[in-house]
């Protein structure tokens, strides 16, 4: 078949054939995270009534002080969850009205942090007792909201969204465990020596931190390779999370609670201080709670960090062997051996015949 002038045909044409397995370079959305703000924003409103109830139940103004100090990290630790929520769920609003702007997811986060935070405080303000207490309390929850909106304004929202589910996990976790202090005291050797109690309360923390720790981990495993099995279905050309996006995930509640800690010992001196000044006790007891939280902040954080890793290590599949493709190309090359001749027979008569 001859070829007619000014045609080329398709198999030697310049233009590159269209990969139909193009992956995605838009960054996938957070699954549930209407859920995980509502969850989120509900855990606030139970720790700023508990809050409350602790509060007005004191009888004396030096009680109240100190049970303000002791509630402060609660209140805290679910601001900062649910601002994070509250700004990954206006986060996916925006990408799928507005697309998917840095910039604007940024300032999007930012604003759904101050709502929850001006909501916050102002709930505080309205329904605690005017006292000197009320405004530092409202002001803390307020820049806590804000700055962990802040930190879900970041791009890979997937990794938020588990670091929100894992946190919220092992807080109720906290509190669910609170139940479970007094048999572990007796388990440990709790007796009346001050030593003993002592040595109890520390290995009751730790028991408390490891176990936090490994649920923060699984749950962030869980959650994204859930987000992770949703994105494919809707778009296969969606890139995979590597691995420092599971490491993160599973250090993300431990450093929640460290940055927890750090915004209270900032925006809430004034109220320790009042708090330790009470009495000699009080000052010991204050001191003490700041170095035990500090201590299970770093044990959720590596201990979640380690366990989402190794979960996410066990789904990988063994390396492909690079010997397999030499040998074949080798196996290709050798040529077959030539069959032996069939044997000729000559009859008296001289004619060839052949057996």
């Amino acid at each position: 078949m001859t070829k007619q002038p000014g045609r080329v045909p398709a198999s030697e044409s310049d233009e590159p054939a269209v990969d139909e397995a193009v992956p995605s370079t838009r960054p996938a959305p957070a699954p549930g995270a209407a859920v995980l703000a509502l969850l989120a924003l509900s855990w606030l409103a139970a720790m700023l009534w508990s809050t409350r109830e602790a509060i007005t139940s004191a009888a004396a103004g030096v009680t109240a002080i100190s049970l303000s100090a002791f509630a402060l990290p609660g209140v805290i630790s679910a601001a900062l969850v649910a601002g994070a929520g509250v700004a990954l769920a206006g986060g996916n609003l925006l990408s799928r009205r507005y697309g998917d702007g840095v910039t604007l997811r940024f300032v999007g986060a930012i604003g759904a942090g101050m709502v929850v935070g001006l909501a916050a405080a102002l709930a505080i303000n309205l329904t605690y007792f005017d006292t000197s207490t009320t405004n530092v309390i409202a002001g803390t929850t307020a820049a806590a909201a804000i700055i962990g909106a802040a930190l879900a304004g970041a791009r890979t929202a997937p990794a938020v969204g588990a670091v929100v589910t894992a946190a919220l996990g092992t807080l109720l976790f906290v509190v669910a465990f609170s139940r479970a202090r007094d048999p572990l005291f007796d388990l440990f050797g709790s007796g009346d020596s001050q030593q003993s109690l002592i040595d109890a309360a520390k290995w009751v923390s730790r028991t408390e931190s490891l176990v936090a720790g490994l649920l923060a981990g699984l749950l962030a495993f869980g959650y994204l390779t859930w987000a992770r099995r949703r994105a494919v279905r809707r778009d296969p050309g969606t890139p995979a999370l590597r691995w420092p996006a599971y490491l993160l995930a599973g250090a993300g509640p431990g450093l929640l609670l460290l940055l927890a800690e750090v915004i209270i010992r900032i925006g809430g001196r004034s109220l320790l201080d009042l708090a330790g000044a009470l009495s000699e006790a009080d000052a010991v007891a204050q001191t003490s709670l700041g170095t035990s939280r500090v201590d299970n902040g770093i044990w959720v954080l590596f201990v979640g960090a380690l366990t989402a890793l190794v979960a996410f290590g066990r789904t990988l599949g063994p390396a492909p062997a690079d010997d397999d493709e030499p040998a074949t190309a080798a196996s290709d090359r050798d040529e077959p051996e030539p069959a032996d001749p069939e044997p000729v027979d000559v009859d008296p008569a001289g004619a060839d015949t052949v057996r």
